[in-house]
């Protein structure tokens, strides 16, 4: 990081040793130039501090429409421009959800708020793309790379994006409670009802649930009617959360607000899931992010830091608490990266499997390496003008979006059972580095019987399970040794001691 000006400035792709490897090996190489070109641009002083304004002067409700700080609409515009709400969709090609997928990484690592519509959006084009009466008016303007934050009907827009709506106060995750009611209207639905969370509520467009004659169903709900009024869309409040500031969420009210059907009725399961399967893709992503971020920053504060004589960064236990920061980091975004690229391939059983387990395990120790990465800063990193509270706050999110822990590691059991496939692929996948390391070996036949025979109390062991092997393989195959060694020692054989600690963190490091 190049220190001036009090800001620091970098090349978030060229710093990333791990990103890089990944873009070329998963099958996104054509891509490089340009993200690289992206990383520059987002490491630069001017962009880091829109990340950081557009955090610390939160969306505010006037009246139908929501205010953004100015900071918040550029980070929008560079997103959008790059194609990380459609890019694969609009442009498709081998790679296409891989080269996106980097880019998530790099902008989220600045502000992870900005990323919430375009995943929506993302994951809201193969819904939608079926159905012409929707398609033919509005995928132009969500393929188009043109951001237009402003409000007003989309078809006078450069562009438009799409949020979703599916909690209720009563339900939660049980969206089959839900009790927002949709009634026929000719060609259009009418619903009344209650969402306690609907996600950016500034976009064009939403993806609903609702009761509908046939049962649950999904609606396409757009903010404005086709007739130029604002729908029956009131918006009660923005929510007050803990991080992800910059985003607006909201409490919302139906009254007789216009809608059309989504997929067939009392089949809106089957489309939101697959929704969901294309955002939870991204909540792994993103917690690679904040993972890579908060360990980039703390391996830079120790490299730079004396304490007793010599650098933090060569202090012997320092080392290896950074050491051992890094291989959760690359592990991270090693398996994430071939999880996008599930998603560019004919590999559904693989992704149906190991995207619920992902999005759980990377999710959830993004917690934990943010806060041991605090401390390594110690003070420093505990006062707001450091960027490691912000980070603090971000890190449980994605763990509670798109599915808790509970959700997605049942998740993993419903795809177990439901197709052989699943288990055969994970199986597939594993072997690919079999008898690379006896640790990895013997792990993997510990799983092959969990897969074999595992019930709902120990659905959180084997979604654990799957993402360490995965995770372990994919770094026997193509990390260096001692980051493959030292993941095996510690993740899966409960070892101390042994590893190139100096090694791994320098492989780390955006010096």
């Amino acid at each position: 990081m190049a220190r001036g000006s009090s800001k620091l400035t970098y090349n978030l792709y060229d710093g990333d040793r791990v990103l890089c490897e990944a873009v070329t090996r998963e099958g996104a190489g054509w891509a490089e130039a340009r993200l690289r070109t992206f990383g520059q641009k987002l490491g630069s002083a001017e962009v880091i501090e829109w990340g950081v304004l557009a955090n610390r002067n939160p969306p505010v409700l006037r009246g139908d429409a929501i205010e953004f700080h100015p900071a918040w609409h550029e980070l929008m515009s560079l997103g959008v421009a790059e194609g990380l709400h459609t890019g694969p969709w609009s442009e498709p090609k081998p790679g296409a959800h891989v080269a996106r997928g980097a880019a998530v990484v790099m902008q989220s690592q600045i502000e992870a708020g900005v990323q919430c519509p375009m995943t929506m959006t993302y994951g809201a084009v193969p819904a939608i793309r079926a159905h012409s009466h929707i398609a033919d008016t509005w995928l132009p303007l969500l393929y188009s790379r043109r951001y237009d934050g402003s409000f007003q009907p989309a078809t006078r827009k450069t562009g438009a994006l799409m949020g979703m709506g599916m909690t209720e106060k009563q339900g939660g995750s049980d969206v089959r409670a839900t009790t927002t009611r949709a009634v026929r209207d000719g060609d259009e639905y009418r619903l009344t009802g209650h969402k306690w969370f609907m996600s950016a509520p500034m976009c064009d467009a939403f993806l609903v649930l609702a009761q509908a004659p046939g049962g649950l169903s999904c609606f396409f709900l757009p903010r404005w009617t086709p007739d130029g009024r604002i729908n029956e869309i009131h918006l009660q409040r923005l929510k007050d959360k803990l991080g992800n500031r910059s985003n607006a969420s909201s409490e919302v009210e139906f009254e007789g607000a216009a809608a059309w059907l989504v997929g067939e009725e009392g089949r809106g399961i089957p489309v939101i899931i697959e929704m969901a399967t294309y955002t939870r893709l991204d909540c792994a992503l993103g917690s690679s992010a904040i993972m890579r971020q908060a360990v980039a920053q703390a391996i830079d504060h120790a490299e730079h830091r004396m304490a007793f004589g010599k650098r933090l960064v060569d202090q012997p236990l320092m080392t290896t608490v950074l050491a051992d920061l890094a291989l959760e980091s690359e592990a991270a975004t090693a398996l994430a990266m071939r999880l996008a690229r599930a998603f560019d391939g004919d590999e559904t059983a693989l992704r149906r499997v190991l995207t619920p387990a992902a999005k759980y395990w990377i999710c959830k120790r993004a917690i934990g390496v943010t806060s041991e990465a605090m401390e390594v800063l110690g003070g420093n990193g505990y006062v707001e003008e450091s960027p490691m509270p912000r980070l603090y706050r971000e890190a449980p999110v994605n763990s509670i979006w798109e599915g808790s822990g509970n959700i997605m590691c049942l998740d993993v059991l419903r795809a177990l059972a439901r197709t052989s496939e699943s288990a055969d692929a994970i199986r597939a996948e594993l072997a690919r580095a079999r008898g690379a390391d006896a640790r990895l070996d013997a792990y993997v036949g510990r799983l092959d019987t969990m897969l074999a025979s595992t019930n709902e109390a120990q659905a959180r062991r084997l979604a654990e399970m799957i993402v360490l092997a995965m995770q372990a393989a994919l770094l026997v195959r193509f990390a260096p040794p001692a980051v493959a060694d030292a993941f095996c020692a510690s993740r899966l054989a409960g070892e101390d001691g042994g590893a190139d600690a100096g090694a791994i963190v320098a492989r780390h490091s955006v010096s």
